[in-house]
């Protein structure tokens, strides 16, 4: 049966796990490789690490750390940034990298998106989309990081990536990244109405309840997550942590209403 995904979603930068609010200023707290071996023990059902230097400075990916993150990770990884042609992502895959994700690039040169699905599969080529809601209404996509504003119409797009080929649409809400406060519902209701690729929603969540009411309203869908599987506390204290098994699937059963 397939089941919705709660996925911790690591940010990297000069090789240091970081936590960003609205994107920006970014928060060291701690080692990345600690953080995939603690939730190795936790049973992740998957997890997405974000280089967030990579694009922003036009750097190659650390494939050296990738490597490193990927040999000790017991749970299907996603790898994003500074991946701008097949060459380099197939590099990436041959590390032990399950899912490869793309934002500007993807909006740069969408031919990549099928050029990578047709090499590797779209089972693992990820879009990931950074949005910004409009003062008047309406979205933004930006990339870079969020400092650099894309022309590009949000709808269009997402069914243009998923007829390229991409495997997973990924919602990155930028107004709501770091604060906790939940996800962008209404959002999500109108990014669903128009694909049928598997979504995943980043950006908001500060407690179990935000994910069991995303599931509760979409069903079958990736619930992403950074300051909720990071911090502890009204403090924001640094404690690695994500739901056991039994929690997370009565959180599961409770959403979908299932009884047995």
């Amino acid at each position: 049966m397939l089941r919705p995904r709660i996925i911790p979603c690591l940010l990297v930068s000069n090789k240091g796990l970081v936590k960003t609010v609205n994107f920006k200023n970014p928060k060291y707290v701690g080692d990345p490789i600690n953080a995939v071996r603690i939730f190795n023990e936790k049973e992740v059902d998957e997890l997405t690490i974000l280089d967030i230097d990579a694009c922003r400075l036009y750097k190659e990916p650390d494939y050296k750390s990738i490597e490193y993150w990927a040999s000790e990770c017991r749970m299907p990884l996603c790898y994003g940034g500074g991946i701008r042609t097949v060459e380099q992502a197939q590099t990436i895959f041959s590390l032990g990298v399950e899912k490869i994700a793309m934002s500007s690039s993807a909006i740069e040169n969408p031919r990549l998106i099928s050029e990578l699905a047709e090499k590797v599969g779209n089972q693992s080529v990820v879009v990931v989309l950074d949005v910004k809601k409009r003062t008047l209404g309406g979205y933004d996509v930006y990339t870079h990081n969020a400092t650099k504003q894309s022309n590009i119409n949000l709808f269009d797009f997402i069914s243009h990536a998923e007829k390229m080929g991409a495997g997973e649409i990924v919602i990155n809400s930028i107004d709501l990244d770091g604060t906790m406060k939940g996800y962008d519902i209404s959002l999500v209701k109108k990014v669903r109405e128009r694909i049928n690729t598997p979504l995943t929603i980043l950006g908001g969540a500060g407690h179990l309840d935000h994910i069991a009411d995303l599931i509760r309203e979409f069903g079958i869908i990736g619930a992403s997550a950074g300051s909720l599987f990071v911090f502890k506390g009204i403090y924001r204290a640094v404690l690695i942590n994500y739901p056991d098994p039994s929690t997370k699937d009565k959180l599961i059963r409770q959403a979908l209403k299932l009884t047995h």
